[in-house]
């Protein structure tokens, strides 16, 4: 029975989650936020976000399913690009 709980432990641990928060900076957007002003910029589905240095890169599809990506200002919330 003892073999089993360490690994049972470990699995546990692994599984809890944390909001992803830009690095360790309090002033700026978790990526939950910017998802939702990328949503509300029009992507439908998220594929793929990334923060790259000052702003947050969210990749997906639109209501017609083409390609999109949304670049959200880490700091103020401000959409910075769009792409199709």
């Amino acid at each position: 029975m003892q073999k089993y709980i360490v690994p049972i432990v470990a699995a546990v641990g692994l599984s809890i989650a944390t909001p992803a928060l830009a690095y360790d900076s309090a002033s700026q957007m978790s990526m939950d936020a910017a998802v939702d002003i990328a949503m509300d910029a029009g992507l439908a589905t998220v594929s793929h976000t990334q923060f790259a240095g000052d702003e947050w890169q969210i990749e997906g599809r639109d209501v017609t399913g083409q390609y999109m990506e949304v670049d959200v200002d880490a700091a103020n919330g401000r959409v910075l690009n769009v792409d199709h």
